[in-house]
C-alpha cells in the first residue's frame, strides 16, 4: 500500500512529517533509522503495558514486536511506546492498592498525551493486568483514531496436590494458615506452583473479564483473548492486529463507530454470562463516557438481570481461562448469546464486519461443560447483580456466581479502613452472621477505591465465606467470592448512608430482589448525619491527592474528566 492510499494530507501525522517547516521533525525520525518512505507513511502507535512487576505484563514486549511487523507489512510505520501498569496481585492487601484504579486514568491520560504529542495516526494497544485493559480502551475511544486492542493472554494454571490452582487459592490459603489448617510448608509449596508462567490471573477475574469485553465490544479481533500468554499462537493475533489497524485507517473506521450503546450492552452481557468481575461495572461506564454515551451501573444491572450465567469459570465455578480457550474461547459464549437473542449481532467490529458476520461459522461444541447452553444455564440471571436501596441509593454490586445463598441479614461490624478489618479477621474478632462494613475506601475517601481480596480470601480460608457478608464503598477483586458487596454509593467520604452505620445495625442484602437495606429509621439516620464529620486521609499531595479532587462516583465509573459530551474537538480530526 502506498502513502496515497491513506490520504496523508488528512492524517494527524502530517503535522510532524509534511512540508519544509517539518524538516527538524523529520531529522529526528531519520536519526532512528527511518527512510523517506517510512516517514511519509502513516505513523502508528503501538503501546503496551510491559513491565517486570508481575507475570501479567512480561509477555507483552514480545507481542508488541509482532504487532509492529503487522503494521509494517500493511504499509504503516510502527512507533512503539510503553505506559505504566499497577498489578493488582502485587498491590493487594496494603496501601499500594490505592494506586490501582488511579492507574487506569494514568494509562489513558499517558497514551493520549503520547499520541497527541507525536501525532500518531492510529493505535494498537496490548495490555495484561486488570486496569490496563480498560485504560487502553478508554484512550482509544477518547482519541478516536483507528485502534485495535489485544489482550496479552492468561497465565497457565498451576497444579497442587492434583488440583488446578490460581493465585486465588494462595490468597485463601493465607486465611487457612491463620486458622491453623494450613502449615508453613504447605503454604510455601503452594505459592511456588500457583503461577507457573507469564500471563494474567487465570480465573474469570478482572483481566480475563475485560479481555472478554474487548471482543464483545468489538475493539479486539475475534478469538484474540483466548490463547494463554506463553502460546506462540498469540503471535499470529498480534501480527493480524497490526494489519487490521491499517485496514481501519484506510476505511476510516474509528472506535466511536464501534463502541455504541448496543456494543456496550454486548459487553455487559459477556460479563454476566461468564460470571465476570464486578470491576466491569466501573470500566464499562468509563469507556462509555469517552464516547459521550450515558451508561451507568444501573444500565449494566438491567443487562445482568436478563442474561443467563453460562460459563463455569473460577472463582465461582470450576474452570480457568485456558479451559474456555480449549473449547473455542470467547466466540463460543458470544455465539450462544447471539443465537438466544441476547447479543446485538449488527454491531460493527475492528474486522470491518459485524458481530453476526464474525460468528457465522462458530458452532457450539458438544461433550464439554465449560460453557453450557442458554436453555440450561448455571443460573437464569447473570453471575453479577446490581443492588440498590436506602444503604446504596447510587447502587452497589455483588458477584453471585457460585453462591448458594442469595439473601443475608445480620448486624453490622464497622471498620473505617481495610487494615483494621483485615487485622480483626486475622484475629477472628467477628461473629458468624455479621455483616462486616469497610468504609472510607471509596474513590475519594480511600483515595483510590481499593480492592479487598486479602480480607475476603482470609474469610474463605477460615471457612466462614458463606457465613459472613461484607460490604464496602471500595472494590473487590474479580477473585473475590462470597456475599461481598462493593461500590456502595454514595461513598462514606461524601456522607453516603454507609458513613452512618453503627455497630449492631441490621443490614439486609437480597440478590434476588436487587436490594440493600439498612434497617434504621430515616429519623435516626438524619440525626446521625447532623453530627457526622468529614474524615481526612493521609494523601494530601501527589497523584492520589489530585485523583481525589477530580474523581466522581462509582455509579458513573469513577471518572475524572468531563468526557466526550463536552468536547470541542476530537484528536483524530486535527
Amino acid at each position: 500500500m502506498t502513502t496515497k492510499t491513506y490520504g496523508k494530507s488528512t492524517l494527524v501525522s502530517r503535522h510532524v512529517t509534511e512540508g519544509p517547516e517539518r524538516a527538524p521533525h523529520r531529522s529526528y525520525l531519520y536519526a532512528m533509522g527511518l527512510n523517506e518512505a517510512q516517514i511519509h507513511a502513516p505513523l502508528i502507535g503501538v503501546v503496551s503495558t510491559w513491565n517486570e512487576a508481575a507475570p501479567c505484563n512480561i509477555a507483552l514486549a514480545r507481542q508488541a514486536q509482532i504487532a509492529k511487523k503487522g503494521v509494517a507489512a500493511a504499509g504503516g510505520t510502527p512507533r512503539e511506546f510503553t505506559t505504566i501498569t499497577v498489578t493488582d496481585g502485587i498491590a493487594m492487601g496494603h496501601a499500594g492498592m490505592k494506586s490501582s484504579l488511579v492507574s487506569r486514568e494514568v494509562i489513558a491520560d499517558s497514551v493520549e498525551l503520547t499520541m497527541r504529542g507525536h501525532c500518531y495516526d492510529a493505535l494498537v494497544g496490548l495490555a495484561g493486568c486488570d486496569k490496563s485493559l480498560p485504560g487502553l480502551m478508554m484512550a482509544m475511544v477518547r482519541l478516536n483514531v483507528p485502534s485495535v486492542f489485544m489482550y496479552g493472554g492468561s497465565i497457565l494454571p498451576g497444579q497442587f496436590k492434583g488440583q488446578t490452582v490460581t493465585v486465588q487459592d494462595v490468597f485463601e490459603a493465607v486465611g487457612k494458615h491463620a486458622a491453623g489448617t494450613t502449615s508453613d510448608a504447605e503454604l510455601n509449596a503452594l505459592e511456588q506452583v500457583a503461577c507457573p508462567s507469564s500471563g494474567s490471573c487465570g480465573g474469570q477475574f478482572t483481566a480475563n473479564t475485560m479481555a472478554c469485553v474487548s471482543e464483545a465490544i468489538g475493539l479486539a479481533l475475534p478469538g484474540s483473548a483466548g490463547a494463554p500468554a506463553p502460546y506462540e499462537s498469540r503471535d499470529a493475533y498480534a501480527f493480524a492486529s497490526g494489519e487490521a489497524v491499517m485496514s481501519l485507517l484506510k476505511n476510516k473506521l474509528r472506535p466511536r463507530d464501534i463502541v455504541t450503546r448496543k456494543a456496550l450492552e454486548n459487553a455487559a452481557a459477556i460479563v454476566a454470562a461468564t460470571g465476570g468481575s464486578t470491576n466491569a461495572a466501573l470500566h464499562l461506564p468509563a469507556i462509555a463516557h469517552e464516547a459521550g454515551i450515558a451508561f451507568d451501573i444501573h444500565d449494566i444491572g438491567k443487562i445482568f438481570a436478563r442474561t443467563p450465567y453460562i460459563a463455569d469459570l473460577k472463582p465461582g465455578g470450576r474452570y480457568v481461562a485456558m479451559d474456555m480457550y480449549g473449547i473455542g474461547g470467547v466466540p463460543i459464549v458470544m455465539k450462544e448469546l447471539l443465537t438466544a437473542g441476547l447479543m446485538h449481532g449488527d454491531c460493527i467490529t475492528v474486522t470491518g464486519k459485524t458481530i453476526a458476520e464474525n460468528l457465522k461459522d462458530i458452532h457450539f461444541p458438544a461433550n464439554q461443560d465449560v460453557v453450557v447452553p442458554v436453555k440450561t444455564p448455571l443460573s437464569p440471571t447473570g453471575g453479577v447483580v446490581v443492588l440498590k436501596g436506602n444503604l446504596a441509593p447510587e447502587g452497589a454490586i455483588v458477584k453471585v456466581a457460585g453462591m448458594k445463598h442469595l439473601q443475608f441479614s445480620g448486624p453490622a461490624r464497622v471498620f473505617d479502613c481495610e487494615e483494621d478489618a483485615f487485622a480483626a479477621v486475622s484475629a477472628r474478632r467477628y461473629k458468624e452472621g455479621e455483616v462486616i462494613v469497610i468504609r472510607y475506601e471509596g474513590p475519594k475517601g480511600g483515595p483510590g477505591m481499593r480492592e479487598m481480596l486479602a480480607t475476603t480470601a482470609a474469610l474463605y480460608g477460615q471457612g466462614v465465606g458463606e457465613k459472613i457478608a461484607l460490604i464496602t464503598d471500595g472494590r473487590f477483586s474479580g477473585a473475590t467470592r462470597g456475599f461481598c458487596v462493593g461500590h456502595v454509593g454514595p461513598e462514606a467520604a461524601v456522607c453516603g448512608p454507609i458513613a452512618l452505620i453503627e455497630n449492631g445495625d441490621i443490614i439486609t442484602l437480597d440478590a434476588t430482589t436487587g436490594t440493600i437495606t439498612l434497617e434504621v429509621s430515616e429519623d435516626v439516620l438524619k440525626a446521625r448525619k447532623a453530627t457526622w464529620q468529614p474524615r481526612t486521609h493521609d494523601y494530601q499531595s501527589g497523584t492520589l491527592w489530585k485523583y481525589a479532587q477530580t474523581v466522581g462516583a462509582a455509579e458513573k465509573g469513577a471518572i475524572t474528566h468531563p468526557g466526550a459530551s463536552k468536547e470541542t474537538h476530537v484528536f483524530a480530526d486535527l
